[in-house]
């Protein structure tokens, strides 16, 4: 990525404007008069309003704020406390019936390189400005060497196959001002489809999601840290949740998703990540659909050494897009070597990006191994529409199209098209973007209540000759 010096970002916006608009006078020569002249002129004013927010931020970045009792600290203060997300993260769920009281969880801390975990106090809590989530990571990306710049110390990954499986531990920055369920991160101007950034604010974890910390382990220190997690949990005793990313996404944008789900659904087990070598760019579907394939057998070791090894009494997964390929065809073929008695307690499959056939035939294969499998589907997600088209028009288990979604037998399939009626959004990543949904997973992971409407009283059940699926109002 191509970064320019904040002192020219706004030259740069101004430069790049003035190239493209001779495009935008050409391509809107044949509009009748009053919008030819609103064509031309919209850009203009959007330039003008961006060119105006640069010079905003930039000043009020370069403002000090003001100081405040038990404000932290770059390099003192609650960063160095590594915690679990407050209590009061996220709305209380929804629940036929009186759900439990929350439980109240307990934040493991440890100093750096100090591998003994202890229970402390929350640093929002103490009037600090962030927390801190600790996310085990396994990827079989190939890490960058070298220093890493700004507050991302530590190890880096790319897009490039390792063709082995690293494991490691990051350590996420989350504001104590975080809105549930959104990922502050600094704003940027970006030439878009094209890796430059023409104006990105400075990072601070008083607002944003940072990266503390990227560290690899050796499996000795991994398991360590691990068994430690489980040991200080509460509200999800010797919980384990595995999170595996889609399409489009970068190693440290996955680490962000993965702790905004810990964080929002208030999960104090063990968080992890497999990260395979997507390569985080909107024209590389065809190199990532490969990417997600060849993981499959590091992927695989991965899950293998988190209900074996660490001491889970109870594992889940949560699987975004392209990442529910690779994640079906490991529960495929790991669900028979699972030890006698070990199931997997939840299976979550979000927004699959896979043929819906090819999805059948796995997903049926995977039923005996989970206490439950859900499917979240959408009818207006645009990814899942690109990527019909890209397939020759054949729909993705994450779509709803006219004839209704894939339902398979003892698979809750919900359709989550009326979560979201945003016309502008994507709509791709509803599951941990919407309150709602987190909500639902909480309950499953908490309770695996079912049938749906028995953990979501609004949910409306749809018969079907096919059977049943479930649908937002």
């Amino acid at each position: 990525m191509l970064e320019l010096p904040s002192a020219l970002s706004d030259v740069a916006l101004l430069v790049v404007a003035a190239f493209l608009y001779p495009f935008v006078w050409y391509v809107t020569r044949g509009l009748p008069g009053l919008a030819k002249v609103l064509a031309r002129a919209a850009p203009l004013l959007v330039i003008a309003g961006l060119f105006c927010l640069s010079l905003l931020i930039a000043a009020r970045s370069g403002q000090p704020e003001p100081a405040a009792a038990g404000k932290a600290t770059r390099g003192a203060g609650p960063e160095h406390a590594e915690v679990l997300p407050p209590q009061t993260a996220a709305p209380a769920p929804v629940a036929t019936q009186p759900a439990p009281p929350p439980p109240t969880q307990t934040r493991a801390a440890t100093r750096d390189g100090d591998a003994a975990a202890a229970p402390a106090a929350s640093a929002a809590a103490k009037g600090g400005s962030w927390d801190v989530v600790p996310v085990l990571y396994g990827t079989d990306r190939l890490r960058k060497e070298g220093p890493q710049d700004g507050p991302k110390r530590g190890a880096g990954y790319g897009a490039e196959r390792a063709r082995r499986l690293e494991l490691g531990r990051a350590l996420v920055t989350v504001p104590a001002a975080h809105r549930v369920p959104t990922i502050e991160r600094p704003f940027a101007l970006r030439v878009p489809y094209l890796q430059i950034v023409l104006y990105e604010q400075e990072e601070d974890p008083r607002r944003h999601f940072t990266l503390k910390e990227i560290k690899p382990l050796s499996q000795e220190e991994f398991l360590t840290l691990t068994r430690e997690r489980l040991a200080a949990s509460h509200a999800f005793k010797d919980q384990a949740l595995v999170f595996v990313h889609g399409f489009n996404t970068a190693f440290e944008h996955a680490l962000y998703r993965a702790a905004q789900l810990a964080y929002d659904l208030k999960f104090d087990g063990a968080a992890f990540l497999y990260s395979w070598p997507s390569g985080g760019g909107v024209i590389g579907y065809g190199h990532d659909r490969e990417s997600a394939t060849q993981a499959e057998p590091y992927l695989k070791e991965f899950l293998d050494l988190v209900v074996r090894q660490t001491g889970a009494k109870s594992v889940s997964v949560i699987a975004h897009s392209m990442g529910n390929l690779p994640l079906l065809n490991v529960l495929r073929e790991l669900g028979p070597a699972l030890p006698e008695g070990v199931r997997l307690n939840e299976v979550i499959l979000a927004a699959p990006d896979v043929d819906r056939d090819v999805f059948a035939n796995l997903a049926a294969g995977i039923r005996p191994y989970g206490r439950g499998i859900t499917l979240y589907c959408s009818a207006n997600d645009r990814a899942m529409s690109a990527s019909r088209r890209f397939a020759g028009g054949v729909p993705r288990a994450g779509d709803v199209p006219a004839e209704g979604p894939v339902i398979i037998a003892g698979i809750d399939t919900i359709d989550v098209t009326g979560t979201s009626t945003d016309l502008l959004a994507l709509n791709h990543s509803t599951y941990a973007e919407k309150s709602a949904l987190l909500n639902d997973i909480a309950l499953l992971l908490q309770t695996g209540e079912r049938p749906p409407e028995r953990r979501v009283p609004i949910l409306q059940k749809v018969s079907t000759g096919k059977g049943a699926f479930w649908r937002y109002p």
